[in-house]
């Protein structure tokens, strides 16, 4: 018996889950990949003719929770309307009995992918990017709970999005949509995102998260805001090696240490807390989640001021030669 390959089997699965758009404006084209819930396809709006992406249910009953947590998860998308969020346009039900709902179609690469070869500087100011639509999604009381560079999208022209906001939770307090119950009990497994399989991805989700602490707030993203620090500068998440030449410089190691505490009343208590170290980073100023010492902080000065320290060396051993030239 010949054994299929794993791309085969995923082909498989995606013509047998292949939803029934009869009747609906919109006009299949092509598997794109499978979300935590269900399965993405890219289609085409046929009254708006643009080209969209509707995450479909799997095959369980209508009435199943699944396709209430599907709809809760495009209440909460359509709740939050920001440029680094995806955009919800329909939602419903397809002939087949399966719960969907349409959003925009983004073209581009995951963060994984679009980092490969580019500085430090340049993802440290992607990473400030990340966190706006985070801290518009906590002021709002919404948790995403599942941030890791394969859920952030760079499109065409450098758009940043946060996307997958499936196991997304409405902080204590905060008056929930119709139907809300994000917090029944899921299974954790690594590696995998998805309503029933895991509450977050190894690597990335916070401890309480792992332990299935029901009393998960907004300090769970920066654990994971943290660990995408991490992976930035590494190439690896935490707890995994990193890549060959990989040099984590002390005051951004500082950062993530301090993101990724073990205790939430010990981390940074926002994303723009947090991105304002970045900043002060990339700026050349003291990080204040690293204590410098004197030398360190000589070198920083330097590299901050070189060129001015440069021209004023110079200007100084200018002087100082034509002193002595002029008492000859």
């Amino acid at each position: 018996m010949t054994q299929l390959s794993d791309q085969a089997v995923a082909r498989l699965q995606s013509c047998m889950q292949e939803p029934d758009l009869a009747g609906t404006r919109y006009a299949l084209v092509r598997y794109l990949a499978r979300g935590g819930m269900g399965s993405v396809w890219l289609a085409e709006d046929t009254m708006l003719q643009r080209r969209v992406a509707l995450k479909v249910l799997d095959l369980v009953p209508p009435t199943d929770d699944f396709a209430r947590r599907l709809l809760q998860e495009a209440r909460i998308l359509a709740g939050l309307e920001h440029p680094g969020i995806v955009p919800i346009h329909d939602v419903g039900t397809l002939p087949d009995g399966r719960a969907f709902y349409c959003m925009k179609y983004v073209e581009g690469k995951t963060l994984t992918h679009h980092v490969t070869g580019t500085g430090l500087a340049d993802k440290l100011r992607l990473l400030e990017r990340i966190a706006e639509p985070v801290s518009f999604a906590h002021a709002r009381g919404v948790i995403h709970r599942d941030l890791k560079p394969e859920n952030i999208m760079i499109g065409a022209f450098g758009e940043v999005l946060v996307m997958d906001w499936g196991l997304a939770k409405i902080a204590a307090g905060v008056p929930p949509p119709a139907e809300n119950n994000t917090d029944a009990p899921m299974v954790t497994a690594p590696g995998v995102s998805g309503q029933g399989k895991v509450l977050g991805t190894h690597g990335y989700m916070s401890p309480e998260q792992a332990r299935g602490a029901a009393a998960v707030d907004h300090r769970s993203d920066i654990f994971s805001m943290g660990a995408i620090l991490w992976y930035l500068m590494t190439g690896s998440p935490p707890g995994n090696p990193p890549g060959a030449d990989t040099s984590v410089p002390r005051p951004l190691g500082a950062v993530s240490q301090k993101a990724m505490a073990p205790d939430p009343d010990e981390r940074y208590q926002s994303a723009a807390e947090m991105i304002a170290d970045v900043a002060r980073y990339l700026e050349g100023s003291p990080v204040r989640a690293y204590s410098e010492s004197p030398f360190e902080r000589a070198i920083r000065i330097y590299k901050r001021h070189s060129t001015a320290i440069i021209l004023v060396a110079v200007y100084l051993l200018m002087r100082l030669l034509f002193l002595l030239l002029a008492r000859r």
